[in-house]
């Protein structure tokens, strides 16, 4: 059986996030997403440490929950988001990753 079609499938947004914390690892990173984001259809997708100790992310919403998540992110002291778009390609160019050394 055959997939859906992209125009199907649901349109969604990529949101570039550092976070700033002691704890580094991927499921540190997930665990404070999921809890400003508590509600909303979120996916964590990329996780790097920055040159500076904090943590970088790219996180996969709804379109419809773009605005919430972007402004629940930000909401927080410690974490903001730097940037977003409908395509993570343009995300990973802004941050400056690329898909190798990720985890």
């Amino acid at each position: 059986m055959a997939g859906l079609r992209k125009a199907a499938r649901g349109k969604r947004r990529w949101i570039g996030v550092r976070i700033s914390s002691r704890e580094t690892s991927r499921e540190s990173c997930e665990e404070i997403l999921g809890r400003l984001l508590e509600g909303l259809h979120w996916r964590l997708y990329d996780h790097y440490i920055e040159s500076d100790g904090s943590v970088g992310a790219i996180v996969r919403v709804p379109l419809n929950d773009c605005e919430a998540a972007t402004s629940r992110i930000n909401s927080d002291e410690g974490c903001c988001t730097i940037t977003r778009s409908g395509k993570i390609k343009l995300v990973r160019e802004r941050l400056g990753i690329g898909k190798k050394g990720l985890t």
